[in-house]
């Protein structure tokens, strides 16, 4: 075993600063593509449906990186698996810098995947190993900025990129961040963690490889196939019977893979299920507010980005204010006020119309952004605050596992639906058959949204709020 060493407060900024520099970057790409997607698939000849893999792919590999997280974090030391990360993130840049067709833009996307899965596991570890409990909960809210406000104000970005270089600038621009990155990283970072000869359990990395991408498989394949076509049958059976088997094995082992023993604990699960369907949301609005602007209402991919900004900014705004919201308003009262808002925007954008003024969009995607930028954060460090210290990385790896995966169905789910109830209502809605199918993906949105409202009234309880460890 390999203990940490002892962080300067200075050490401990120059860490921060770099990981909030990279988790921006690598946060940029994960809904980046979703402005330039209609471009892309021009380009490729390929459909919207293969073409959105490009995203539910991304948070796909991602999500069955991050069990294994928990194991590397453990495993090896922090600042050869921190600078090992970014080099995996640069190569998958390059390919897609590269990229002369589908497959190839794929392999860049999944290693870039990779990367994120590793890097967006460690930071949380990284930040709340260094920082005291009484600091968590503000640097949480800044860290927060970098996971939540990056994603969303990607597609403002990448819009503008599109129209004025062409969307291979959307990987060249994050490559020389990231390179800057990987060379600060090499001179600042240090092994902060303790380390623990483990051994690696490959069959429980491949039984959650398994479980994640043959649900969201599955659950994509609902959308497009049906739920009685074979494909949707195989692909979801493999799923949820992979997850069934990794979930008694690890129940089973001394040192299991994955900890998930950790859901015994009520806020911790409590914080896992919010996360979950906070990204489910977040990664499907992200995807289908780009498609309402230019294929549905038929602007540019900038237009698209300027509807995106404001809420984007609002959340820029929020994120970072997020800990001292929790703190003062406690965990149960926050996720009633920001899922009431949650709900809000969804059911309003179930209603808009081809002759709604973007405005209206606009306004909606600030209360969903100002919402999401309020409960991500404080979801993540009520739950890991539940748990001891010890678990930290087996917490957050499965916390940022599910939410990933979550993330990855959403995309898959709201566009397929969007898509899907879009072509089959062309004969009763004919050039409003677009919309249509928006506005049913937004009014499932809406239901998920209210299931969450109905947790935080319900399961989570109030709370008189200590930042001591708990131990059980």
């Amino acid at each position: 075993m390999s203990s940490a060493i002892t962080v300067t407060e200075r050490k401990r900024t120059l860490i921060f600063v770099n990981l909030l520099i990279t988790c921006i970057a690598s946060g940029f790409l994960s809904t980046a593509l979703s402005t330039a997607l209609p471009p892309i698939i021009v380009d490729f000849d390929i459909s919207v449906s293969t073409g959105q893999w490009l995203t539910s792919a991304y948070s796909l590999a991602a999500g069955i990186m991050m069990p294994l997280t928990a194991f590397l974090i453990i495993r090896f030391p922090t600042k050869k698996l921190y600078l090992f990360a970014l080099v995996l993130f640069l190569a998958g840049l390059l390919v897609s810098i590269l990229a002369y067709d589908f497959p190839t833009m794929m392999i860049g996307r999944i290693l870039q995947a990779c990367s994120n899965g590793i890097t967006g596991s460690m930071a949380q570890v990284v930040l709340l190993s260094i920082y005291p409990r009484e600091k968590q909960g503000t640097i949480m809210g800044w860290y927060g900025l970098s996971i939540s406000a990056a994603p969303v104000i990607a597609p403002t970005i990448a819009g503008i990129l599109v129209d004025t270089a062409g969307w291979r600038m959307i990987f060249i621009i994050p490559f020389f961040i990231l390179m800057l990155s990987l060379i600060w990283a090499s001179v600042v970072f240090d092994n902060v963690l303790d380390n623990i000869v483990q051994k690696f359990d490959i069959i429980s990395f491949i039984l959650t490889a398994f479980a994640f991408s043959g649900i969201t498989l599955g659950i994509g394949n609902i959308t497009s196939q049906g739920l009685t076509h074979a494909a949707t049958f195989v692909s979801l059976g493999i799923g949820l019977l992979s997850g069934v088997i990794f979930v008694w094995r690890q129940l089973k082992m001394e040192q299991p893979f994955l900890d998930i023993r950790l859901f015994r604990f009520q806020s911790f699960r409590l914080s896992v299920i919010g996360s979950m369907m906070l990204y489910l949301t977040m990664m499907g609005i992200a995807l289908l507010m780009p498609l309402y602007v230019q294929s549905v209402m038929g602007y540019s991919a900038t237009v698209s980005g300027l509807v995106t900004l404001p809420g984007s900014l609002a959340m820029a705004v929020i994120s970072p204010m997020a800990g001292k919201f929790y703190d003062k308003m406690g965990m149960r009262n926050l996720a009633i006020v920001g899922s009431a808002a949650l709900a809000l925007s969804a059911v309003g954008m179930a209603f808009i119309s081809m002759q709604t003024p973007l405005g209206v969009a606009v306004v909606l995607n600030i209360i969903f952004n100002v919402a999401i930028g309020c409960l991500m954060m404080p979801f993540v460090t009520w739950g890991i605050g539940s748990i001891d210290k010890a678990h930290t990385a087996h917490g957050t790896a499965l916390l940022n596992s599910l939410r990933t995966i979550s993330g990855a169905v959403g995309t898959a789910l709201f566009v397929g639906i969007m898509n899907m109830v879009a072509l089959r209502s062309m004969e009763t809605y004919g050039s409003n058959a677009g919309i249509h199918g928006l506005n049913v993906a937004f009014a499932v949105i809406s239901v998920v949204a209210f299931a969450l409202l109905f947790i935080a009234i319900v399961c989570i309880k109030k709370e008189v709020r200590q930042m001591s460890n708990v131990s059980r």
